[in-house]
């Protein structure tokens, strides 16, 4: 990435995603390869008045020591520090910034399960705080050769791909983030509407109620990049089947060929060609890790292929994905879980009905109908 596109990156973030005001209490996290933007984002921090309390360069190999020779005391142990930290700050900057996807692939699922599990409390935070609005956060990526190598993409493609997803190749990407935020909420305003979706075609047959439900849309301010439309569905309603297209990944973790059917809610069949076992582990961390949390519309067209990242997979034009456990509670949705797992369907040969109305035909909304 050239020094203008990261200097172009870290201005969109710091004044568009996260609106950096004076004392705003700043935390910034990313791996050692992405120093480069991390330095840009916390001048731009500094500039606008921010005060950068906590810069966190990690690199993976601690994550994977840690789950190798943690005793299981510390696998459940949740720090008064970190919780501080997660009730305290203004703002969090998150680089998505990987050295290697696969740095827990060896780990036993029980431990991953056991820790996901103690850090529920966490994550019930996040999910307040930014709900109630006292917490500005942001996710964005820096173009590392690992997440290129994971993408299938030699690391100057996989920078351009980068750049065309956040819209940094515009000469405004400010402007084409505020331009892209007014078409998605004509979907918003229409999904506002709707009580039951019914989605049909290869792979699919599932029915949802989102009656009363908040239709959250993904400008680019919570994600970079944005690009996508999201609610909870109502607990207790999804009835039928998806098998997913694309791999389910937790974090680094692949799982093919996944099948779920539900029943008033609740998966009561799960299958996968592969990693079948770490399915049936995530699915057992807690009671509400059965039931969906989220349910969403990938817009953004600029993205047009699978990645295994999901900050950009969520968003390919033409999919669907759910995720299994917590739920956003800005969206109104109640379900609890220390996991949010997304899964994406391609939606391009399939429907999408709105209170027994086609409104989403081939991997597009119907324009004459939103």
């Amino acid at each position: 990435m050239s020094n203008s596109m990261e200097s172009k990156l870290a201005k969109l973030l710091v004044e568009y995603s996260v609106a950096v005001k004076p004392i705003d209490e700043v935390a910034i996290y990313g791996s050692y390869e992405a120093m480069p933007l991390i330095k840009e984002v916390f001048k731009e921090v500094v500039e606008h008045g921010g005060y950068p309390v906590v810069v966190n360069v990690y690199d993976e190999v601690f994550e994977e020591i840690f789950y190798r020779f943690a005793r299981d005391e510390l696998l459940s142990y949740v720090s008064s520090i970190e919780r501080e930290i997660a009730s305290r700050i203004t703002a969090r900057i998150s680089i998505l910034s990987s050295t290697h996807t696969k740095h827990l692939v060896g780990i036993d699922p029980e431990r991953i399960k056991r820790r996901s599990a103690s850090r529920a409390p966490l994550m019930e935070i996040f999910m307040e705080r930014s709900a109630r609005g006292e917490l500005k956060w942001v996710v964005a990526p820096y173009p590392t050769r690992a997440l290129a190598q994971e993408a299938g993409m030699s690391i100057i493609e996989y920078e351009e791909f980068v750049y065309r997803a956040t819209l940094i190749d515009r000469e405004d990407p400010v402007s084409a983030w505020v331009e892209k935020a007014r078409e998605q909420q004509r979907i918003v305003n229409f999904l506002s509407k709707v009580s039951e979706l019914r989605y049909e075609g290869p792979g699919i047959s599932l029915a949802l109620g989102v009656h009363g439900r908040t239709w959250v849309n993904d400008d680019g301010r919570h994600n970079m990049p944005g690009g996508e439309v999201f609610t909870a569905p109502i607990e207790d309603s999804a009835e039928g089947f998806v098998e997913f297209d694309y791999p389910a990944i937790w974090r680094g973790v692949e799982v093919d060929g996944v099948r779920l059917v539900f029943s008033k809610g609740v998966v009561i069949e799960a299958r996968a060609m592969r990693g079948e076992e770490f399915l049936r582990k995530m699915l057992s961390v807690d009671e509400g890790a059965v039931r969906l949390g989220e349910i969403a519309f990938g817009l953004n067209y600029s993205i047009d292929r699978f990645t295994k990242e999901i900050l950009f997979d969520e968003k390919i034009g033409g999919t669907m994905h759910i995720a299994l456990g917590a739920a956003y509670p800005e969206s109104g949705g109640r379900n609890k879980s220390a996991i949010h797992w997304d899964m994406i369907k391609d939606m391009r040969k399939g429907r999408v009905y709105a209170d027994g109305e086609l409104v989403y035909e081939n991997g597009k909304f119907l324009l004459e109908v939103i």
